[in-house]
C-alpha cells in the first residue's frame, strides 16, 4: 500500500491517506532474480589478482563499499567462474575502476575461456607484485580479509591498502544487460 503524508499548503485535504498497492507479489525464483537486477544499474571494474600462478581478473558489477573506519570493500564470485581458484588463495588483489569507453575491456574481462591479458590488453605489475591494467583511469589495491561461501558464491571482503587517481572519468555502468553511460 502506497501512504501520503500530511502537506498544510493543500487545505482540506486529509491529513494521512491509504492508498491499496494493487502489485501482486510474486515468488522470487531465478528468472525474477535476473530480470529485476537487470534494471539495476551497477559499476563496472575489472578485479585482478595473481596467486603465483600467473595473473587473473574477471568484470564485477557486485562492488560495494563496506566500511570507512576501516576502509572496506567487497564483491561476490561465482565459485564456478575461472578466476576463483586464485581468488580463494591470494593475499592482495587490485580493483580497476573502468572509464565510460572501456566497454570493449570490460567484455573481454567477462569472457570466459580467453587471455584476457593477451594484447590488446595493456597491463603491468604494481611494485608490490598485483596486476594492474594500464588504461584503468583508477585503481585500489586492496588486502584480502575474509571469504564467506554464500550460495554458489563467494563474498570477498577486502581492506584498502593504497590507490592511485590517474585521471578525472565517466564511469562505465551496466544496465540491462549491456553496457551504458551517464550520459
Amino acid at each position: 500500500m502506497s501512504v501520503h503524508a500530511f502537506n498544510p499548503a493543500q487545505n482540506g485535504r486529509p491529513g494521512l491517506t491509504v492508498v491499496p498497492d494493487h502489485t501482486e507479489e510474486r515468488t522470487v525464483d531465478a528468472a525474477v532474480f535476473r530480470s529485476v537486477f537487470r534494471r539495476h544499474a551497477a559499476g563496472v571494474v575489472v578485479i585482478t589478482a595473481d596467486a603465483g600462478h600467473g595473473p587473473v581478473g574477471f568484470t564485477a558489477t557486485s562492488l560495494v563499499s563496506v566500511s570507512l573506519l576501516p576502509p572496506l570493500v567487497s564483491f561476490s564470485l561465482a565459485t564456478s567462474a575461472s578466476s576463483w581458484p586464485a581468488i580463494s588463495s591470494t593475499g592482495s588483489l587490485v580493483i580497476n575502476f573502468l572509464d565510460a569507453g572501456q566497454r570493449d575491456l570490460a567484455g573481454r574481462f567477462a569472457t570466459s575461456g580467453i587471455d584476457r591479458f593477451a594484447e590488446p590488453t595493456r597491463w603491468s605489475r604494481l611494485g608490490t607484485g598485483e596486476p594492474v591494467l594500464d588504461d584503468a583511469p583508477s585503481f585500489l589495491r586492496a588486502q584480502v580479509e575474509h571469504r564467506f561461501a554464500v550460495g554458489e558464491n563467494h563474498i570477498v571482503v577486502a581492506r584498502l591498502a593504497g590507490h592511485a587517481e590517474r585521471r578525472e572519468h565517466s564511469p562505465l555502468l551496466y544496465h540491462d544487460g549491456q553496457y551504458v553511460t551517464t550520459a
